[in-house]
C-alpha cells in the first residue's frame, strides 16, 4: 500500500528549543560538525488503493488544515512512497 509522507517544520524565523537542546548536547559530546539542529514532525498517511491527484490534493489540504499550525509551522514536503 502506498504511503503519503508529510514533513512539517517550525518556521525558520521561530526559535526551536528542542533543536537548540539537541545541538547543545551534540556539542557537549564533542560533535562539532553540525552547527544547528531543527526538529520537526513526520506524518505517514497509508492509502487504500492508488494515489491519484485528488488523493494527493486532499493530503495537501489536510497537511495545511490539520497536521500543521500555520502560525508557527510550515509544511515542507509531501511525497508518495511505495
Amino acid at each position: 500500500m502506498p504511503t503519503i509522507v508529510v514533513d512539517v517544520m517550525p518556521k525558520a524565523e521561530l526559535l526551536d528549543p528542542q533543536g537548540k537542546a539537541v545541538a547543545g548536547a551534540l556539542s557537549r559530546l564533542g560533535e562539532n560538525r553540525f552547527s544547528d539542529v531543527r526538529i520537526g514532525k513526520r506524518f505517514e498517511l497509508t492509502v487504500e488503493g492508488e494515489v491519484d491527484e485528488a488523493t494527493l490534493a486532499r493530503a495537501r489540504e489536510l497537511a495545511d488544515e490539520m497536521l500543521s499550525n500555520a502560525v508557527i509551522e510550515d509544511v515542507v514536503n509531501i511525497e508518495v512512497v511505495e
